[in-house]
């Protein structure tokens, strides 16, 4: 049996807690296939796993990593043969930083044309994520305006060029005037929460509308400040909560305004469900990517053995766009 090099914590702990160690190469089970990885994107459920804030599901591998691109090298009963030996990108339930990593068929997407295996890497999750999140629960239309709370980030710089694209309009928020200026260059209207008033320069950028969709981040004490920023109709949409899991509402804003707040989970989420949005990722954004178009932006690439570096550099908040991890091909 093959084995491969893989990213496990030893312990809930810091990045120091990450160990580069040796395991046998997977096998794809039915409906399956085998990725030789290229290259593995580093996100944030990554990091609250690795601490311990959120364990993942007791029947997957306790090797990080939830999103890859490679080439697929083998298949599992009931999946298409002629698979063998193309690129993909992947959502992962587990596995991403090592050599080799299984994913579901259906819940792998084509490698955009002119998109090297390192981009399609850190592209999954935020797609997956945006899918569901922005366009499907939060029905954001073309001629509309949304509000991306960490616009710097990964999911805020794929989600501002998704929302571009799909004719929104974007304001953004991030720290400081060199993140807000690159973000300003990428076509959104940015706000330096460091020194800005939110619910003021989004009323004034707005005219004094609001705005329809709010990406939250945050949650905490912000969820009520962002309803003093939507428009009547609008949709708030909690995708993680870094200031606290408790809010407090104003209802009688929310039905004045006819407001609704909406959240979700990905990863336990079925794999038929999985499916269907990979579904919807291939038809409706996939055509939208690509050189000229919408481009994932890479803060740095690190080898596999550096995972430890990539979550502190993650966590320390300095990033603009996403970390990825670079795998060399296994030849054990």
């Amino acid at each position: 049996m093959m084995d491969m090099q893989a990213i496990v914590a030893e312990r809930p702990g810091g990045p120091e807690v990450l160990s580069l160690v040796t395991r046998p190469v997977p096998r794809p089970a039915a409906g399956e296939v085998l990725i030789r990885v290229a290259a593995a994107g580093v996100n944030r459920p990554d990091i609250m796993q690795r601490s311990g804030a959120l364990p993942a599901p007791a029947d997957v591998s306790d090797i990080l990593g939830l999103e890859v691109a490679g080439e697929i090298v083998e298949v599992g009963e009931g999946v298409d043969a002629a698979l063998i030996g193309t690129q993909a990108m992947a959502l992962l339930k587990a596995g991403g930083y090592a050599g080799h990593a299984t994913a579901c068929a259906d819940h792998c997407l084509p490698v955009p044309a002119g998109l090297s295996l390192e981009q399609a890497a850190v592209l999954p999750e935020g797609l997956f994520t945006i899918w569901h999140n922005l366009f499907d629960r939060g029905a954001l239309k073309p001629g509309e305006t949304v509000l991306i709370q960490g616009g710097a980030s990964g999911i805020g710089t794929l989600a501002l060029q998704l929302a571009l694209a799909w004719g929104a309009k974007v304001i953004v928020t991030a720290g400081g005037p060199e993140k807000c200026g690159r973000l300003t260059e990428m076509g959104a209207a940015a706000i330096d929460y460091r020194s800005g008033d939110l619910v003021a320069e989004v009323q004034s950028l707005t005219g004094g509308r609001g705005v329809d969709v709010v990406l939250d981040i945050l949650g905490g004490e912000m969820v009520g400040r962002h309803l003093e920023c939507m428009a009547p109709g609008g949709r708030h949409v909690g995708l993680s909560f870094m200031a606290g899991v408790e809010a407090t509402v104003n209802l009688g804003l929310v039905m004045r305004k006819g407001l609704w707040l909406t959240s979700s989970t990905l990863r336990p989420k079925p794999d038929d469900e999985k499916a269907a949005i990979a579904a919807a990722i291939r038809t409706h954004l996939i055509p939208l990517i690509g050189p000229g178009r919408v481009m994932p932006v890479i803060a740095q690439a690190l080898p596999l053995a550096q995972a430890g570096k990539a979550h502190a550099d993650l966590e320390g908040g300095q990033n603009f766009g996403k970390i990825v991890l670079t795998v060399a091909e296994d030849r054990t």
